[in-house]
């Protein structure tokens, strides 16, 4: 453990078990001694998921340490977010020392293949303990282990068997501490680790010829954030060319050329230019069916970097990839290359246009009085949550109601959401991460997303961050309602699909110590979220919906807005 704090480890998140003492012991000194930063969680699929959020807001590994069996198979959900939105995350697991294989010992499984399918790499010490390694040979372990998280940027697994006995006695830890120095050195350099493997130059674009940007969900280290967004915001002011910006894009405030609307504009169609539009795409896809359809009918020939990350990225398969960064290729890019006569681009201007129009459009028919319903309470909440304040979308509906109906604020703060792999598992685990390395921030999750991750109520308590949860309770998956799912009658949907619950997330709440709230109408948003802020704990704000209605709105919504872009390029037309 000292060795990792050396590289640069800050945060651990601490699980209880037996086998696993010796590591929440040197944890817990290390903590007393040393400055790190000690979490400690019973739930194991939780803790993965608070170390994931603490990962995420920092851009540097933190650690989670289990006992062996069952406790390391929970460690598997966060692990495979993990993987996919590229987070560093140091998983260590106690096992049983080698001998005990295989032969039918209690709490003994074969743990050290549970997570090698999305870790970057697995890592063991020897079978027969770790005190059989020297000094140097742990530095190495360390400086491996850390290389391979923040490198790559995704989970490392290491699994260390001990031999009993497990429990050093006071006397014994008391010689070893007063013998332990800390060791120079902070690991700051790891934080620049991250390889970018290809040399080949990137995108060879045709900058006479029209071009959009698709500027997907952010996967890279916070460290790299800035020289991303400087690179984007310049590509945008020199070429005039379009950006169509996911909401977990992290795109800087003033991003040139942003088209915030696209999901609402894209049935209706975009106006093309003439020439082939050339199309560049940063990171992995937005998660939309309509931009899927749209860039299909490109066709190949499309371009896309990721930052780092060598997998490939492209489902449709229409796309050229590199992974050396959009930092890093743009810096290459000579500006007597790019010469855009015209800026912003004809093409620009008209799908300014039709963004404005339908800006316009949702104002109209989403007022921000009476009822809840949660396209109109996606729209409030941009306006009345403070400037720049951070926004974790649950998955399913929340995620997709943000990126439909708040689109206007895409851009203007952080939005972090599970987009790797889509799931609800951790939801709220995640968030209590995040408020704890950024400070104030909002949560908006359904019921059954909150509900599953209840433990997640337990870290929040016994922290207390500054975190705002916003209940969607709409009795059930509200996302089902939005699918052609077929089924006999009501009843057999909600039984299979929909999975309403009983249980008072109020009280549920109240009996975690944390205060909450209920919101009977758009009207008492202001005052219940002024209330919440006030706080400076974590809080729930209730708001109850109709998911039947909620799903039928949506459509209406987008047939209207359809409707209205049809009619103003149909008016553009004539003049």
């Amino acid at each position: 453990m000292a060795h990792l704090q050396q590289q640069g480890l800050q945060q651990v998140v601490l699980c209880p078990g037996s086998r696993s003492a010796p590591l929440a012991l040197a944890a817990g000194g290390l903590a007393r001694r040393a400055g790190l930063t000690l979490v400690t969680a019973i739930d194991e699929r939780s803790a993965g998921f608070h170390a994931l959020g603490l990962a995420l807001a920092s851009g540097r590994a933190t650690a989670v340490i289990t006992t062996s069996g069952t406790a390391v198979a929970n460690l598997l959900p966060a692990a495979v977010e993990a993987d996919r939105s590229c987070i560093p995350l140091l998983l260590l697991t106690a096992d049983r020392p080698s001998r005990l294989k295989d032969c039918g010992a209690n709490q003994t499984v074969n743990q050290e293949d549970f997570l090698s399918s999305v870790c970057r790499a697995f890592l063991t010490t020897p079978g027969d303990g770790l005190h059989l390694q020297d000094d140097a040979q742990l530095q190495t372990l360390a400086a491996t282990l850390w290389e391979k998280a923040m490198g790559s940027a995704g989970p490392v697994h290491l699994n260390v068997p001990f031999e009993e006995p497990l429990h050093p006695s006071g006397a014994e830890q008391q010689v070893f501490w007063s013998a332990w120095q800390p060791r120079s050195g902070s690991g700051e350099e790891a934080l620049r680790l991250q390889t970018l493997p290809t040399p080949w130059g990137g995108p060879v674009l045709d900058w006479s010829h029209p071009g959009v940007v698709v500027a997907g969900p952010w996967r890279g280290l916070a460290a790299d954030l800035p020289a991303y967004q400087g690179a984007l915001q310049a590509l945008a002011l020199t070429t005039g060319w379009p950006v169509l910006v996911d909401p977990l894009a992290a795109a800087p405030r003033d991003l040139p050329g942003m088209i915030r609307h696209w999901d609402l504009m894209l049935p209706a169609g975009l106006p093309k230019p003439e020439a082939s539009l050339q199309v560049l795409r940063l990171g992995p896809l937005p998660a939309s069916r309509r931009l899927e359809a749209w860039l299909r009918t490109l066709g190949p020939g499309q371009w896309l970097i990721s930052e780092g990350d060598g997998r490939g990225l492209d489902p449709l398969g229409l796309a050229s990839q590199c992974s050396q960064g959009l930092s890093s290729w743009w810096n290459g890019v000579s500006p007597q290359q790019v010469c855009s006569e015209e800026r912003p681009s004809a093409l620009l201007k008209a799908w300014r246009a039709l963004d404005a129009a339908v800006e316009r459009a949702l104002a109209q028919q989403l007022p921000q009085v009476g009822p809840v319903s949660e396209p109109a309470l996606m729209r409030c909440l941009p306006q009345l949550l403070p400037p720049a304040m951070p926004v974790m979308l649950a998955a399913s509906s929340p995620v997709r109601d943000w990126q439909a109906f708040a689109a206007a604020d895409t851009g203007h703060r952080r939005c972090f959401s599970f987009r790797g792999a889509s799931g609800i598992a951790g939801t709220l685990s995640l968030a209590v991460g995040l408020a704890r390395e950024l400070g104030p921030l909002a949560l908006l999750t359904g019921d059954l997303a909150l509900l599953h991750d209840s433990n997640g109520w337990l870290l929040a308590a016994a922290s207390a961050p500054p975190l705002l949860v916003l209940l969607i309770d709409n009795g059930g998956g509200g996302i089902f309602g939005q699918l052609p799912i077929p089924a006999e009658s009501a009843a057999e949907f909600d039984h299979l699909f929909a999975m309403p619950q009983a249980v008072d997330p109020l009280a549920l709440a109240r009996a975690h110590g944390v205060p909450s709230r209920q919101l009977a109408c758009l009207e008492d948003l202001p005052h219940a979220l002024e209330w919440g802020l006030d706080q400076r704990r974590p809080v729930l704000l209730r708001v109850c919906t109709d998911r039947i209605a909620d799903a039928g709105l949506r459509q209406t919504l987008r047939r209207e807005v359809e409707q209205v872009l049809r009619c103003d390029q149909g008016s553009t037309k004539e003049h």
